[in-house]
């Protein structure tokens, strides 16, 4: 079997998770890390649960340093996507990322689409579990109810997102952000920050709020003397719908996740860049995938077993 030759791209929190779940996947080859230079992090430093075949894994600054790359894997924040997988993509390189910028995918997808076009490749965006995996359940509560409302509610837990967002706010050391439900879509912001010496709070404050991921939700922001006390990777998200199937009223349903974020996550974006070897040249959200481009095995045996 001809493996699937896999770099991961940032050793962050996902990074990390998404290189665990390479080296078990029985598919794919992790054939090295490349370091983000955009991000001011402990990218690449080793821990001592990492796993022993990293010692021999190359890391490098850049893509060009490895040989024979079929997927690039881009655990790095959602404002450097953009240029990050159009690199790639120029190279030739199939890309999957977790793009989490809601309002900006479609124009993205159109951008990285022709991209993708011009060099054969395939670029597989916004590969997490939201957007990603809540994206298909909405789109089945909608075929299974075409009218009606769907209400996502994220949380209780930490939004990487957010508080990679906040860390690149001048003044800011550290920072986490917890998205806490109010329920029926409405959600709070709850925004932890361990500031530089000189940094003034209220300036941080007003930034914080002013910033894209946080304009439409109510944000409180306190200022903490050290996050790493507070970090808990854990999350979740409740998705509702209440609709019309043909002319049948009261139609109830919902989905629940409570899980470790960075590692969900990684591990869908991994499942991910096996559907990008399947796919024509082009780019793709996940809920114009089939499920089966994901999974590894015989599409046969998943009839028999899934079905």
């Amino acid at each position: 079997m001809n493996k699937t030759r896999v770099a991961v791209l940032g050793y962050g929190n996902v990074g990390r998770c998404a290189v665990e779940s390479v080296l078990v996947e029985p598919d794919m080859e992790l054939i090295g890390i490349i370091e983000v230079p955009e991000v001011v992090s402990k990218s690449c430093a080793y821990s001592e649960r990492d796993p022993i075949v990293l010692q021999k894994t190359r890391i490098v600054a850049d893509v060009s340093e490895l040989a024979s790359v079929d997927v690039a894997i881009l655990s790095c924040p959602s404002r450097v996507v953009r240029d990050t997988a159009k690199a790639m993509l120029q190279r030739g390189i199939r890309t999957v990322d977790s793009f989490d910028m809601h309002h900006d995918i479609p124009a993205l997808r159109k951008e990285l689409d022709a991209v993708a076009k011009e060099h054969k490749t395939v670029s597989i965006l916004s590969a997490g579990w939201d957007p990603g995996i809540d994206s298909v359940i909405r789109g089945w509560f909608q075929a299974m109810a075409p009218r009606g409302i769907t209400y996502t509610n994220y949380g209780p837990g930490l939004s990487m997102g957010h508080s990679v967002a906040v860390r690149s706010i001048a003044g800011v050391q550290d920072a986490i952000s917890i998205t806490v439900p109010a329920g029926m879509g409405v959600h709070r912001r709850m925004v932890y920050v361990q500031l530089k010496p000189g940094a003034v709070f209220e300036k941080v404050e007003a930034a914080i709020k002013k910033d894209p991921y946080f304009v439409k939700d109510r944000t409180y922001v306190f200022q903490v003397d050290d996050v790493s006390l507070l970090m808990d990777t854990g999350h979740g998200v409740l998705l509702e719908r209440n609709g019309v199937s043909g002319v049948t009223h009261n139609q109830s349903m919902r989905f629940q996740l409570k899980v470790n974020n960075p590692a969900l996550t990684a591990q869908v974006m991994v499942s991910a860049a096996r559907a990008a070897m399947k796919q024509q040249p082009g780019c793709y959200t996940m809920i114009e995938l089939p499920v089966v481009d994901f999974l590894y095995g015989d599409v046969d045996s998943f009839v028999t077993r899934l079905v």
